[in-house]
């Protein structure tokens, strides 16, 4: 059981699976088929895997102590009959819950909004924190995008200071350097003609993929745009 609160995909015993995103705002389940595609009677298959869905996401909203707004995206039932079987179920099994719940049918679009008590943080905000690194986004720009942000500051810094500094200095993740170098290093010459400057670079593990710090190459003071 407590394997299974820390795994996004969750599997049914008929094949199918449910996905659980947590966030701010709210929590998304989402129910596949997954390996039950049920041969000719599919919409057999639809029911008996929202079914066992239903039954899952009751008890993963207790085992994972969810609160707030939950939002099931069952797979579409064309009987309303079948809609109403599977709202009941979720209606019985939250009946079990210790916290205090709320369930509407499933809408027309196949989703069912649901809430629950949020009594204290969910399992998973008392066992994870957010990345440092990424801030939570689960995502950090590209090479190219830090490269081509680094070119239009160094346009704008190199343009204030060319009277008075002429040997700048960028300290920067290693692997935006080897971008810079293998894919952009004619606009960087570009900028040294243009305003007859000299730039130098040096790669330091420690910085995040999106930073940079431009500087004085000789006083070693930071220059801001």
């Amino acid at each position: 059981q407590i394997d299974d609160a820390f795994h996004r995909q969750v599997w049914l015993k008929c094949g199918g699976y449910i996905v659980i995103d947590e966030t701010e705002a709210l929590v998304a389940i989402d129910v596949n088929t997954g390996r039950n595609k049920g041969g000719r009677d599919v919409e057999k298959t639809i029911f008996q895997t929202n079914l066992e869905a239903a039954d899952e996401i009751a008890r993963q909203l207790r085992l994972r102590n969810i609160g707030g707004l939950i939002i099931g995206d069952f797979i579409d039932m064309k009987s309303r009959k079948d809609q109403q079987a599977v709202y009941s179920l979720m209606k019985e099994r939250l009946t079990r819950d210790k916290a205090r719940t709320h369930v509407l049918p499933i809408s027309q679009l196949g989703l069912m909004e649901m809430t629950r008590q949020r009594a204290q943080e969910s399992l998973s905000e008392t066992i994870y924190q957010n990345c440092p690194y990424c801030g939570g986004r689960g995502v950090v720009k590209t090479s190219m995008t830090t490269s081509v942000e680094l070119h239009r500051t160094l346009n704008t810094v190199m343009r204030k200071y060319q009277e008075s500094i002429h040997e700048i200095r960028v300290i920067l993740n290693p692997d935006v350097l080897k971008r810079l170098k293998e894919e952009d290093e004619e606009l960087l010459v570009e900028l040294e003609r243009r305003y007859a400057g000299r730039l130098m670079f040096r790669g330091d593990s420690t910085f995040h993929h999106e930073k940079f710090v431009i500087t004085d190459a000789n006083t070693g003071a930071e220059l801001k745009p």
